[in-house]
């Protein structure tokens, strides 16, 4: 099998790969063009990434390809659907940069409220100004909204009430009673957050529902200069908006994912945000400490060794949540050769489909089972023909999910 890693990875790791008998091609400058040129050229099995953006056009030129892994949590630089299209997994290594993330997220917030940044610019400048920078709220017995309290959401809540900050929260998932357990208040709804926080930290994943869930509403409902900090996705927040509460309110912002960031891991950047005075932005660098890349190489490395013994795909994002089956067909049977084709090749002659099937052995190897999910029923004569097909069936049942 060979693996081609084409961003960071840990030395370590890489060998750990080839001793699990991989070939492994490490090029961590490949992008855009030249990744596509890259995979065209070596063909892998398994393509590893962090940030680095797989197109769908990358995935159609690789027809070994059968596993992605993003070595971290979001997958949006990615085309699954490509991949889904092409039965090629896509799997992610979610909560390893949790406690890295949730880092930068205070790491933001702190640098707001005593202008870090602008202290040293200004030094570096050669000019000393501590009337000026001497200006700062304090975040001590300030209310932190959290939006989204998955893994780095409640690494967030941990932070805050550390820093003796109240924190008001809404989240998906989250109820009153789990709000309570977390020691934050329940919000029901964004909005609601929105009103009560002095600072909001934004901790949600990309996906249908929340594309653009931070929008004009939610930051009119926001205190006259409060902060908001943003290390989750771009596309979670309407950047018109943001950018209007920004001049309009004198909302302070902490940015470390921007809607124009460079697909690239350098380059021009050109989102006129970054110029705002009441922005701080980093580089889209939330999962980037050593400790968190090394728990994901290691994530990395548990999915990858499953895959080669198992054919298994831990943290799978890209399987079919519920299939066309409507039926399930279980046979029993002998664990032999050519049983189950015989099987297949009438349910194939009777035009339905099978979903899923799993064929379990049981011990001492001899007995089988067969669970075979079809997309429709299997007519009475179809059955029988199964029943009849071997000596080495034991009994055939098919029922309706």
């Amino acid at each position: 099998m060979k693996v081609f890693i084409a961003d960071k990875f840990p030395e370590e790791s890489i060998e750990r790969i080839k001793e699990l008998g991989c070939a492994v091609v490490y090029e961590q400058s490949l992008d855009g063009d030249s990744l596509l040129e890259g995979l065209h050229e070596q063909q892998p099995d398994v393509l590893v990434v962090r940030s680095t953006v797989v197109t769908g056009e990358m995935i159609s030129s690789t027809p070994f390809l059968s596993l992605i892994i993003r070595a971290g949590s979001g997958f949006n630089t990615i085309d699954v659907k490509t991949a889904s299209e092409r039965s090629v997994y896509v799997a992610n290594c979610p909560g390893k940069n949790s406690i890295a993330v949730a880092e930068l997220a205070f790491g933001l917030l702190l640098s707001i409220d005593r202008r870090i940044p602008d202290n040293v610019i200004q030094l570096r400048a050669g000019r000393w100004n501590k009337k000026e920078f001497s200006q700062a709220g304090g975040i001590y017995g300030k209310t932190l909204g959290v939006i989204g309290v998955g893994r780095i959401g409640r690494e967030v809540i941990v932070r805050a009430t550390v820093f003796g900050m109240k924190v008001v929260a809404w989240s998906r998932s989250l109820t009153p009673e789990k709000a309570d357990e977390l020691g934050v208040e329940y919000m029901s709804t964004p909005i609601d957050v929105a009103r009560h926080a002095d600072a909001v930290s934004v901790h949600v994943a990309l996906a249908d529902d929340t594309r653009k869930m931070i929008g004009k509403e939610f930051f009119n409902a926001m205190k006259e200069g409060a902060f908001f900090i943003n290390t989750s996705r771009a596309e979670v927040v309407d950047q018109d908006a943001l950018k209007d509460a920004v001049v309009r309110k004198r909302i302070h912002a902490g940015l470390d994912v921007f809607d124009g960031e460079p697909a690239q891991k350098k380059g021009p950047f050109t989102d006129e945000i970054g110029t705002y005075e009441r922005v701080y932005g980093t580089h889209h660098i939330g999962a980037s400490t050593e400790q968190a890349q090394s728990a994901v190489a290691d994530e990395t490395l548990r999915i990858l060794i499953e895959y080669i013994r198992t054919g298994y795909v831990y943290n799978c994002v890209n399987y079919l949540e519920k299939t066309p089956a409507s039926y399930v067909l279980s046979v029993h049977h002998r664990n032999r050769v050519g049983v189950l084709a015989g099987v297949l090749d009438i349910i194939r002659e009777a035009s339905i489909n099978v979903e899923i099937m799993e064929n379990t052995i049981f011990q001492g190897g001899d007995g089988a089972c067969a669970r075979i999910q079809i997309d429709g029923m299997l007519k009475g004569e179809d059955v029988r023909k199964i029943e009849d097909s071997s000596e080495n069936i034991f009994s055939v049942s098919q029922v309706k999910i």
